[in-house]
Order: structure tokens, then sequence, then C-alpha cells
């Protein structure tokens, strides 16, 4: 059986200053360690992604034939 080829995950600019939006949040609202925890656990859903690709949904806002653009959906409790 051929290994599916996985491609990298590619994060946009718009990304990393939404990412920034919530550490700064996180942190005037938590503090440091709270930010930091929000921060890491966004990266882990990130690095998983090529192998959890089809447990998030399409987006709905760049469809394409192959299905390539995911939301990633996280909430904090």
């Amino acid at each position: 059986m051929e290994k599916e080829k996985r491609l990298p995950v590619k994060v946009s600019k718009t990304f990393l200053l939404d990412l920034e939006d919530v550490f700064d949040y996180g942190l005037v609202t938590f503090g440091l360690m709270q930010a930091e925890s929000y921060e890491n656990e966004i990266w882990d859903l990130i690095e998983t992604l090529p192998n959890n690709y089809y447990l998030f949904p399409e987006c709905r806002h760049l469809p394409t034939k192959s299905k390539m653009y995911r939301w990633i959906i996280w909430s904090h409790i």
C-alpha cells in the first residue's frame, strides 16, 4: 500500500496576526502562563493538521476542488 504524501501546513500572515491578538488577549486577561498555553495549544493543532486533516471543516470562504483549506476550531474552557 502506497503511503499518502503529506504536504506541510502553511499559515497565512493573517493567521499570524490573529495568533498575536489571541496571545495579547490572553496576556491581558489571564496572564503570561495562560497566554503561552493558548498559543501552544493552537500550534499543536497546526502541527497535527496533516494527520487530522478531515477532522476540520472545509473553509467555506475558500472553496477548492481539492478541499485543501480548512478551519481549525479551537475553544478554551
